[in-house]
């Protein structure tokens, strides 16, 4: 019972605090982060997010926005979550305010009478590109999965790797039946800002979203469109190595992205 009103409390939260954005440019600061957790852990990692974290991270005016894990074994333990704030400032401020918040010290204190549950954080800070979808929650029944994509732009062709998603690649996304979730951006001021998009598209599985693919990259539409802006670019507008980075990733039972 305690446990049903933890889920129930933290997700009532959430919703509050996702209101208001819809219909309106996003400016919204968001922050990926990625925990690796300790060996062993990554059950109890779940566990304090589930019944404590994600209400603590609402209640301190963070907005929860996805939690997620990779599809199949997760040999590095990996938990990927993004939170929303109004800008830099208020992030810091509300994660100043959560550390200090007894209720974390006292959940933090006894997650790790066992030792520590997380190894490595990784964070980085994302702002919406200008054609991105609303970021939305949607009631959806059936289970999806979601692909995280990270595109590393060659040099200087960061603004025409947008531009070609904004004016093609994105409504062919859609017409190969993806569903485009959220585009971003790195926040300026932050390492790799002149360089990367990354973005999280949603499928019914992996193997749907490789015929999707396999049909995107066969569509005249597509190839016309990436000939003429490699063409303008003098050459490919991701790097060759590591350029484009894919990995599906599974919602948790406690994400309000699902």
């Amino acid at each position: 019972m305690k446990r049903f009103a933890a889920r129930w409390l933290w997700a009532c939260l959430a919703v509050a605090a996702w209101g208001g954005s819809a219909g309106a440019a996003d400016s919204r600061l968001y922050e990926m982060r990625v925990y690796y957790a300790a060996d062993g852990k990554l059950d109890a990692l779940h566990a304090r997010f589930r019944d404590h974290t994600v209400g603590l991270f609402a209640k301190h005016g963070m907005t929860n926005v996805g939690y997620f894990v990779p599809v199949g074994d997760n040999p590095q333990r990996k938990l990927v979550y993004f939170l929303a704030f109004p800008d830099r400032a208020a992030r810091d401020a509300a994660f100043n305010a959560f550390g200090a918040d007894p209720a974390w010290e006292k959940a933090r204190s006894a997650s790790e009478k066992d030792g520590k549950l997380v190894d490595r954080v990784e964070s980085t800070f994302l702002s919406t590109t200008d054609y991105s979808p609303a970021l939305t929650l949607p009631d959806v029944k059936a289970p999806r999965v979601f692909e995280l994509r990270t595109y590393r732009a060659t040099p200087g062709n960061l603004p025409a790797l947008n531009a070609r998603f904004r004016d093609h690649t994105v409504g062919l996304f859609a017409k190969h039946g993806m569903t485009n979730v959220v585009y971003w951006n790195v926040a300026p001021g932050n390492p790799h800002a002149d360089t990367l998009l990354v973005y999280l598209l949603a499928h019914a599985s992996p193997e749907a979203a490789q015929v999707s693919f396999g049909a995107f990259r066969q569509d005249p539409d597509w190839i016309t469109a990436k000939s003429a802006s490699e063409q303008q670019a003098g050459g490919s507008l991701t790097e060759a190595q590591g350029g484009v980075v894919s990995e599906f990733l599974l919602p948790t039972d406690y994400s309000p992205l699902r």
